[in-house]
């Protein structure tokens, strides 16, 4: 499972399932006949597939013209950031399984219970998730998760932010660069004008222009 953004989520999954592989043939003597099948389930809250549109994919090992090859390893993935239904468009199994599984949490009194809730084999998985019924050592040991991966998430996120800073920082000033190039080029304002239009200081339009006399321009 994970909380926060993991693009190369998909690589943990092989190193995961390929391990678990090696470790079935190695108690084989290495031998490759009669492996159990390997299961690799990746339950995602954010997307790690940006041009799939499923939230739920099954993937094994296939040719180019989608002929199977090999279902020993099968790697199963959900993302629930890209499901969208509404209780009333939920009729899989499946569906409403991902759907109590994204809106569980948000639930504050039965009267929000969608009907398919009161199904038996989704009544008793609801019931052992009731934190009510916890003793204290339970409590306190769920409660510890949720705060530890609360604050992965805070840190995943300020990771995020602090990338997308330094990019936007780094974008800014490599237009600011060709703007005050293209102005030195063109040989029509002094360094102090350059630097007054493009809110540079002076230092940094002289290294550029430093810059395109070393390299002939």
């Amino acid at each position: 499972m994970q909380l926060s953004e993991y693009p190369e989520f998909i690589h943990r999954m092989k190193f995961y399932a390929f391990h678990r592989f090696n470790t079935l043939v190695k108690k084989g003597k290495y031998s490759f006949e009669g492996l159990p099948k390997i299961y690799c389930i990746g339950i995602l809250a954010k997307d790690i597939f940006s041009e799939i549109a499923d939230y739920h994919n099954i993937a094994t090992l296939r040719n180019e013209k989608n002929e199977l090859i090999d279902d020993q390893l099968t790697f199963i993935t959900l993302e629930l950031a890209k499901f969208k239904k509404k209780s009333n468009d939920i009729h899989s199994d499946l569906d409403k399984l991902i759907y109590t599984m994204k809106n569980l949490h948000k639930a504050k009194s039965p009267k929000q219970y969608p009907q398919f809730w009161n199904e038996e084999w989704l009544d008793v998985a609801i019931k052992e998730l009731d934190t009510k019924k916890l003793t204290p050592e339970q409590r306190f040991a769920y409660e510890m998760t949720i705060s530890k991966n609360a604050v992965i998430l805070k840190n995943e996120e300020k990771k995020i932010k602090a990338a997308e800073e330094k990019a936007k920082i780094i974008a800014e000033k490599n237009l600011k660069t060709e703007s005050v190039k293209k102005a030195i080029q063109r040989a029509k304002l002094t360094i102090q004008e350059i630097a007054e239009d493009n809110d540079v200081t002076i230092d940094f339009v002289l290294d550029i222009q430093n810059q395109l006399s070393g390299n002939g321009k």
